[in-house]
């Protein structure tokens, strides 16, 4: 039997030819590819951050311990004229000019100017960034405007002048070349692309590096950043580290290492304009109840509860009258969001408004906030629902403290009567016991805040009372314990202060008394006696 052989069909010459396969993905087939986005950065070197956050135009330099040593840390412009400089020893700065202003630094004073810097920052873009310990970095690609980058960086030294800050701006395509450009004096536009170039004549200094390597690398010669960036990177890793060439590498634009962008703080706050002033309470309390839904919304979605709020009711009359931004502020024990526990701490105090010819404006502010995650029901005797009792014994305080103070008593590490205890707020966490060096000793239970002064006639120079004088009355002592000394605190105290002999009193009419007599130690003047507190 014959096979008969298969023959492919026919096409027709006139049928136009398939696609060739794309390798481009279905939703992107038809556009244009798109283009990498290029990034740019400008950096703000806040050079004299240290002294111009003392707002002084005299000369002035900052000092600090560093190590065994005190030295000049930071020098205004007018006291580097006079010869002053940054690593100075105190004791040659103050043989030189003795009467030059020296202030002690303050550790947490230059970055927190420059986290609020930061955040002030964001009027030009959405990621700006705090480089310590004196720069900004600003992300400004897509955020130029119709200035350009030279517009930008302009417009960001003045304004930065103007609040008192000098500063020197460089835009570059990397966070380390525009960095090295700023902390240089060099305030230039490097083209994407120009780093390495821009930055071969910046001297050592211009880079963010030990000081320690920074000699080592000057002790081998290297003076400039391109002599640097010349070298094999493999014996410069292995000599300082990966750190120096990932720093080498951003500087030349190679790589580009991502900054680490402020935060913006939450917008804790909620406000309305009337359209027509509101007198009645009715009104009042329907525009405070929408606020505080508004306010316990935001706060939910932060994560928050409110620890302080602040009301601000504004009068329409408020040009014309001394009462024209009332306030009204409440606490909680706790964090808190509810609005119903809320509006029960305003209830009673929304009284005390008055709306004169009518408020046109209300605002509800949250001044003090701590994190408050969700609460899981749970079964009896579960932490959940020991959290909750809490919670409920903290809206009870806080329902409490808008008609009456509510406290707690706290020991303190004093032996003096009057130290030996503070007031707290009543939900204060416990203070875990510390164990004694010594025993306990009688204390009265009514502690008189301010001892009295009393007269007394002792049998022996240095005995018990026989006799007392309070408040006009004499008083025969029946039995009497002590004394019990106690010592000033020479830590916190005057050394002049006496020291303290304490007696246990008790009178012929049934009194147990607390006195005690200062001025032992001084045996020119004459003893004193004051009453302390009574015993049960």
């Amino acid at each position: 039997m014959r096979r008969r052989a298969c023959r492919p069909p026919r096409l027709n010459p006139a049928a136009a030819a398939p696609p060739p396969p794309s390798a481009d993905p279905p939703e992107t087939r038809g556009r244009e590819p798109p283009c990498p986005r290029e990034r740019r950065f400008l950096a703000l070197h806040l050079s004299r951050l240290p002294t111009d956050l003392l707002r002084v135009e005299e000369p002035v330099a900052l000092w600090g311990q560093r190590g065994p040593r005190r030295l000049v840390i930071a020098a205004s412009v007018p006291a580097e004229a006079l010869g002053l400089y940054p690593g100075q020893p105190l004791a040659d700065a103050r043989a030189l000019h003795p009467g030059l202003r020296l202030e002690a630094e303050s550790p947490g004073a230059v970055p927190a100017m420059l986290e609020r810097l930061a955040l002030w920052a964001l009027r030009f873009t959405p990621l700006a960034a705090a480089e310590e310990p004196d720069s900004l970095i600003l992300d400004i690609a897509g955020c130029t405007g119709t200035g350009g980058e030279a517009g930008l960086r302009d417009e960001a030294v003045s304004r930065l002048a103007r609040l008192g800050f000098a500063a020197t701006g460089a835009v570059a395509g990397t966070p380390e070349a525009a960095l090295a450009l700023a902390r240089a004096g060099v305030s230039a536009i490097v083209p994407p692309g120009g780093e390495r170039q821009a930055t071969a004549s910046l001297p050592l200094t211009a880079l963010p590096v030990a000081e320690a390597v920074a000699s080592e690398l000057r002790r081998l010669g290297l003076w400039r950043v391109g002599e640097v960036l010349a070298q094999p990177r493999i014996p410069l890793a292995r000599r300082f580290g990966p750190a120096l060439t990932a720093l080498l590498d951003g500087v030349a634009g190679r790589a580009r290492r991502p900054i680490r962008p402020v935060r913006p703080p939450p917008d804790l706050g909620v406000a309305r304009d009337l359209p027509e002033p509101i007198v009645t309470r009715a009104a009042i309390d329907a525009v405070f109840a929408g606020l505080l839904d508004a306010l316990c919304r935001k706060l939910d979605e932060a994560g928050l509860g409110a620890r302080h709020l602040l009301l601000r009711a504004h009068r329409a009359d408020a040009q014309w009258t001394e009462n024209g931004v009332q306030e009204i502020a409440v606490g909680t024990g706790l964090p808190m969001r509810d609005p119903a526990h809320l509006a029960r701490l305003f209830r009673d105090r929304l009284e005390e408004l008055a709306p004169g010819f009518g408020f046109d404006r209300i605002a509800l502010l949250a001044g003090r906030t701590d994190p408050l995650a969700p609460a899981q029901q749970g079964f009896a005797g579960s932490q959940a629902d020991s959290a909750r009792h809490q919670l409920l014994l903290a809206q009870l305080l806080d329902r409490l403290e808008t008609r009456l103070p509510v406290w707690r008593l706290e020991p303190q590490a004093s032996h003096l009567p009057e130290r030996a205890m503070r007031r707290v707020p009543p939900l204060t966490p416990l203070v875990p016991e510390q164990p004694r060096a010594w025993r306990d000793r009688p204390r009265p239970v009514r502690l008189l805040p301010r001892p009295e002064p009393v007269s007394a006639v002792a049998a022996l120079p240095d005995g018990a009372p026989a006799r007392l004088t309070l408040h006009g009355r004499q008083l025969r002592i029946r039995r009497a314990e002590g004394p019990e000394r106690l010592l000033p605190e020479w830590w916190r105290d005057d050394p002049a202060r006496a020291l303290r002999d304490y007696y246990r009193l008790e009178t012929e009419m049934g009194d147990r008394l607390w006195v005690c007599r200062a001025g032992l130690d001084a045996p020119d003047a004459p003893a004193r006696w004051f009453l302390h507190g009574y015993f049960a």
